[in-house]
């Protein structure tokens, strides 16, 4: 027996139809450097209609076209996130962090047609042009920018303004599109290989939507200003730009500037009340309001959601301590949209109770079902103890990668179990209350004499050290227990402390066989396209001779 309920589609063009009428005094704010420049919802959802207009009209997207953004967090890529699977064509989203080979890959692996891009990132671009495939016909620009950088390009260059001008600020979008099909492209970070492209539909985006702005996650409201740091680039930004649409929460665009000192001048002067970014920048931005005393006020924001990776623990209580606002870590990947957990603590609980769930990655909610499967492919049970790498499914979970244009749907290699379930390559254990802890990724966790040691627990505990400003932990070769831990330490500006001090600080917090005896003092911790720490690169320097390491204790 079927129900007796409508079904009408859930799309990207329902989101943008509501975000623009009844949420149309809502703003998006891009920041210029100085100010923040202002269009309301109604606005973008009118020069959405106006870019839908000109990139069918004019530059023959009529089907599922990617269209590719090389763009920065702004209005104009807000319009872009809208217009373009509204109309019915494939919003690929383009990581401008990568390796310009990487970024060529992803271009042509997509097919794009067209690509719109700032014109700040168009050195970036122009030299990538000769090795790209002829699928690529129109290049347009948002921006100043040096347009002369294009002049080898085969195709036709638009200037963004020009091209939507005079256009009609409303749009036929599709009101019987498959909910099914693809909204939006987003390739991984290719950090062991060729990035993966993850192919989000309608019905993907719709659901992950509803779970962000509900209470259980980010909880936003048309009363919230948000910030949302990380990149457009980087999983959609987290599923802010559509969650803010759909329930009239207002944007605070950060641009380029994203750096400490422009940060903290935005948030004073704009009073968000919500922002997201992975760990690196709010390291950053902490030094800058501890040094910049009474010319900053961030009382407005209430909480900051990490995600990406581990936050550290003194990073939270640093924050929460000396000015208010609630971190909150989440958990998730580009295969999961990306939203699998948040850690918000039961009810109940005294301040002092909730600081161990919320130093976990995480509740799950309904729509994400999780599994812990130890290293003979047995389920572990979900009692907080059980160890093993975590799977999931759910509505918004990848089942394969895009395969290229005109290609079947990846599903191969070890990304997915035999019976469809994402194996994220995270190893953890899962409490039977659902909340997520993770202990490493499989590829960075510590073999060492038959035992394992997790390289985050250790930068967390290093990086509570007031001298040190971020810790990176990677396993190196060891002839006697396989694998031991090497500790790479930044120090803060100003810091007299040596290795020695901080091994002794480590040796009162862990396990004294998990103490590293290698040691170095880097001036920076590497990181991935999207800020992540980039250990392969640490691993390298290890093997090659270019890190200075100190060794202490016996071997």
């Amino acid at each position: 027996m079927l129900s007796t309920m409508q079904d009408v589609p859930l799309t990207v063009a329902r989101i943008l139809e509501h975000g623009a009428t009844v949420h149309g005094a809502s703003t998006v704010a891009t920041w210029d450097g100085e100010r923040a420049v202002r269009r309301t919802f109604a606005e973008v959802g009118a020069r959405a209609a106006q870019l839908a207009h000109a990139l069918r009209d004019e530059l023959g997207v009529t089907g599922d076209q990617r269209v590719a953004t090389l763009m920065w967090n702004n209005t104009e890529h807000q319009e872009a996130y809208l217009a373009i699977p509204s109309m019915g064509a494939v919003l690929h989203t383009l990581n401008l962090r990568l390796p310009p080979q990487q970024l060529a890959f992803i271009i042509n692996h997509a097919a794009d047609h067209v690509i719109i891009a700032n014109g700040s990132v168009l050195p970036l671009l122009a030299p990538l042009l000769p090795q790209l495939n002829p699928t690529l016909r129109h290049i347009v620009v948002s921006g100043p920018g040096d347009r002369g950088l294009l002049a080898g390009f085969s195709g036709s260059v638009h200037e963004y303004e020009e091209l939507i001008a005079d256009r009609p600020t409303s749009f036929p979008f599709p009101t019987d599109l498959d909910e099914r099909s693809a909204a939006a492209l987003c390739y991984t970070s290719g950090t062991t290989g060729d990035p993966k492209g993850v192919l989000y539909s309608h019905r993907s985006v719709y659901l992950h939507c509803l779970q962000v702005v509900s209470a259980e996650s980010f909880g936003f409201t048309a009363r919230d200003l948000l910030l949302p740091v990380v990149p457009m680039f980087h999983v959609n930004a987290w599923g802010i730009p559509h969650a803010a649409f759909m329930v009239g929460s207002s944007l605070l665009m950060p641009d380029r500037f994203l750096q400490p000192k422009p940060l903290a001048a935005m948030i004073t002067a704009e009073r968000p009340t919500f922002s997201a970014a992975v760990p690196t920048i709010w390291t950053g931005l902490l030094d800058e309001l501890d040094s910049g005393g009474e010319a900053y006020d961030t009382s407005s924001l209430d909480t900051v959601v990490i995600g990406g990776s581990a936050c550290p623990p003194a990073l939270m209580k640093a924050f929460q301590d000396r000015y208010g606002i609630e971190v909150i870590h989440a958990w998730g990947m580009t295969e999961t949209s990306p939203l699998g957990s948040v850690a918000h603590p039961p009810a109940g609980l005294t301040p002092e109770q909730e600081w161990p769930y919320r130093l976990t990655q995480g509740r799950f909610p309904a729509t994400v079902q999780a599994r812990v499967v130890g290293p003979d492919g047995s389920a572990m049970p979900h009692d907080g103890v059980a160890e093993g790498e975590i799977e999931v499914r759910g509505p918004w979970i990848a089942r394969a990668y895009f395969g290229g244009a005109g290609q079947q749907p990846d599903a191969g290699g070890d990304k997915f179990s035999d019976d469809g379930w994402l194996r994220t390559g995270d190893v953890g254990t899962v409490s039977a209350d659902g909340y997520l802890t993770l202990t490493d990724r499989a590829k960075d966790v510590i073999k060492s004499g038959g035992e394992w040691i997790s390289s985050v627990a250790l930068e967390n505990e290093l990086m509570a050290h007031p001298d040190v400003l971020e810790a990176a932990v990677v396993a190196v070769p060891d002839e006697k227990w396989g694998e031991r831990p090497l500790a790479t330490v930044v120090l803060r500006p100003g810091s007299d402390a040596d290795v020695r001090t901080l091994r002794e600080f480590l040796a009162g917090r862990v396990a004294s066989w998990q103490l590293p005896e290698r040691w170095a003092v880097i001036e920076s911790v590497p990181k991935t396209s999207v800020g992540k720490f980039d250990k392969k690169v640490i691993r390298a320097s290890y093997a090659d001779g270019a890190l200075s390491v100190t060794k202490l204790g016996k071997e």
